[in-house]
């Protein structure tokens, strides 16, 4: 059984194709101007290819969107079922994206117990951070390399808006690029702690998913400000959704 689960994010779409327990192909495209072109471009490219397919289930906030949907989930249970796809051992979800973050509690079998979500505020979010990174000339897939032997600066905003305009300012004062994104790093990471302890459990074992989960330094600074020793991740943290949504896919049609 060939399961297509589709994620329409706010700044990607992802595609995973699932046989069963094993995960056969994984496609990512950034999210348009229209979220439902982006969403039925990124399925017409896997059909193309992949034929044979049982069951499409659709998430994210385009997840309404495809005509061709057999289910449509939404992110919490798909993230949920991701995250104990990649990680059975945890019991917390921990997902910066780019428009919002999230905190996901679930039990022993990967059920949702409990979740918040911010979405009002950008300053806690993966767009707050690609914003730092052009305003200091560079890209966040360098962020690792850019911030390396640097010492935090402050950023005492709690508003991305007033943010940009604190971070513009420590350029002027020629605070160094690398101390104004790792204190941006500190001040996301510091919040996105302070609201996941309002639900995680005492010693949480953390999945982080997202795509700001591919980069040591967040996950570093995530974990030290949870104060746990490390936060698991995998190498398709931003597939998170996607994988949820083809995993219960394939349970919808074993039932």
């Amino acid at each position: 059984m060939i399961s297509l689960g589709l994620d329409s994010g706010s700044s990607m779409t992802k595609a995973v194709l699932l046989e069963d327990t094993r995960i056969i192909d994984t496609k990512m495209i950034p999210t348009s101007i229209s979220p439902r072109k982006s969403l039925e471009d990124l399925y017409r490219e896997i059909q193309k290819q992949h034929k044979e397919i049982d069951v499409i289930v659709t998430t994210g906030y385009g997840r309404n969107l495809l005509d061709q949907a057999d289910f449509k989930i939404t992110e919490i249970t798909c993230h949920a079922a991701g995250a104990f796809f990649m990680n059975p051992d945890c019991d917390t979800i921990i997902d910066i994206g780019g428009q919002d973050s999230k905190v996901i509690t679930i039990d022993d079998l990967g059920c949702v117990t409990d979740f918040l979500m911010n979405d009002k505020c950008a300053a806690g979010t993966g767009r707050f951070l690609e914003m730092t990174m052009k305003r200091v000339e560079s890209e966040i897939e360098r962020i690792d390399t850019f911030v390396k032997d640097a010492k935090p600066a402050k950023i005492n905003s709690m508003c991305a808006v007033f943010a940009e305009s604190e971070i513009v300012g420590l350029l002027a004062q020629d605070i160094a690029p690398g101390d104004i994104v790792l204190g941006c790093v500190e001040s996301i990471c510091q919040r996105t702690a302070a609201f996941a302890q309002k639900l995680a459990p005492a010693n949480p074992k953390v999945f982080f998913s997202g795509g700001l989960a591919q980069f040591d330094v967040i996950k570093q600074s995530l974990a030290s400000h949870l104060g746990v020793k490390e936060v698991a991740t995998d190498p398709l943290c931003q597939y998170t959704g996607a994988i949820g949504a083809a995993v219960l896919g394939i349970r919808k049609i074993k039932r």
